[in-house]
């Protein structure tokens, strides 16, 4: 495997928050192509950043299941059910692994070439978005994700075998995905800790940076939770989506890909902006897929977060723009959990009627177009990658 990636960057006229100045600062000591050279020669330097930041994940990925492996048969030697919980949190990994994608993009986009030190900023992210997904179920009451048991339900199912009843088996379920949750998170920034090698100046700003971005989290899930108790036209779900997804799913790997690289403090304020648009914007795409997309291309139901009565932009633009009729058939159906597919289709056809499904798409495209402007003023081929990240997500059907 190799040590070091090196990618070749090219300078940007004209950027409005990154001045030619910084990209040179940010890639101090890395070859950086002229501008001439740059439009003939970017094509080939994207496909080696994209080829590097597959190069990460793929270690990230092993990095994780070897820490985790670690952790558990340490856990298992003081007993065993502690090694079940790590054991939990292995079977759990999964999914499009966009975290560490990003973090690796913005570190070696910036002229990172360590990648062992990648690995494991890489890594750390996507433990910590483990944690995230465990406690939110925990909170969601949910019990299967990506179409299969998560903690909660996998200590369910090793409790219920035991022959105790479904209150005990409940309790002892809440119980393990809280406290796996916690372990994923703390070990996360013992992850962290592994990248310092590369630049053990930057450690106490990653340190800050992920711990900001967990408390930030943890507000704009109690303000999910807490939006239950208002009607969905007052939530404020714009707010929600910035603080419990975009901050620690986009904002923070970007950042932290930008630190461990010592990038200029220019690029590293675009990053954070990139992150936090397209962070909104996806989860305006999520919201929407959740009600009106396709579960056979989702893999989603359309039935939970209408059952749950989740207060996401969409409601809240439907129940502004309902009139009595259609109000009359949002608080029918919506929040109730008995909810049934002839239901989600009477919502379906107010959040369409209402204009509510077509202002959110404009939304998202809105949010995801102010990403794509902000990172064209970052240096190639890292603009380039992360453009092409923006129509990923923000096109997405599932």
């Amino acid at each position: 495997m190799l040590s070091t990636l090196r990618i070749p960057q090219a300078g940007r006229q004209g950027g409005e928050h990154v001045s030619q100045g910084d990209v040179h600062r940010c890639s101090a000591g890395h070859p950086i192509l002229p501008d001439d050279d740059a439009a003939a020669q970017g094509g080939a330097h994207g496909a080696l950043l994209a080829h590097g930041v597959e190069h990460v994940t793929v270690a990230a990925e092993h990095l994780l299941r070897d820490v985790l492996a670690s952790q558990r048969t340490r856990a298992a030697a003081e007993d065993p059910a502690c090694g079940e919980l790590w054991g939990d949190l292995d079977a759990v990994l999964g999914g499009k692994l966009m975290r560490p994608r990003l973090a690796a993009a913005a570190y070696l986009g910036l002229g990172g070439t360590d990648v062992g030190a990648a690995a494991h900023l890489a890594a750390a992210h996507e433990l910590l978005h483990t944690a995230m997904l465990v406690h939110d179920d925990l909170l969601d009451h949910d019990e299967v994700r990506r179409g299969r048991a998560n903690v909660a339900g996998r200590t369910r199912a090793r409790v219920a075998a035991q022959g105790h009843g479904p209150a005990v088996a409940g309790q002892q379920a809440a119980a393990g995905a809280l406290l796996a949750g916690d372990a994923a998170l703390a070990q996360a920034f013992g992850l962290l800790a592994g990248a310092a090698p590369a630049a053990p100046g930057a450690l106490p700003e990653l340190l800050r940076l992920l711990a900001d971005g967990v408390g930030t989290t943890v507000g704009g899930e109690l303000l999910d939770v807490r939006g239950a108790l208002a009607a969905p036209a007052d939530v404020d779900a714009l707010l929600v989506a910035e603080l419990k997804t975009a901050v620690y799913s986009f904002r923070v790997p970007l950042e932290s890909g930008a630190v461990l690289a010592g990038a200029a403090p220019g690029a590293r304020a675009v990053l954070a902006d990139v992150g936090t648009a397209l962070g909104v914007a996806y989860q305006l795409v999520d919201d929407e897929l959740g009600a009106v997309g396709d579960p056979a291309v989702t893999g989603k139901s359309v039935l939970s977060d209408l059952r749950e009565g989740k207060r996401t932009e969409l409601l809240r633009i439907a129940y502004r723009r309902a009139d009595a009729a259609q109000t009359a058939v949002l608080d029918a159906h919506v929040g109730r959990p008995e909810l049934d597919a002839d239901g989600a289709d009477a919502v379906r056809a107010v959040l369409h009627a209402t204009g509510a499904v077509e202002a959110v798409r404009t939304s998202a495209a809105r949010h995801a177009d102010i990403a794509r402007t902000l990172a064209t003023t970052l240096p190639e081929p890292l603009a380039t990658y992360l453009h092409g990240v923006v129509d990923d997500l923000a096109g997405r059907e599932r």
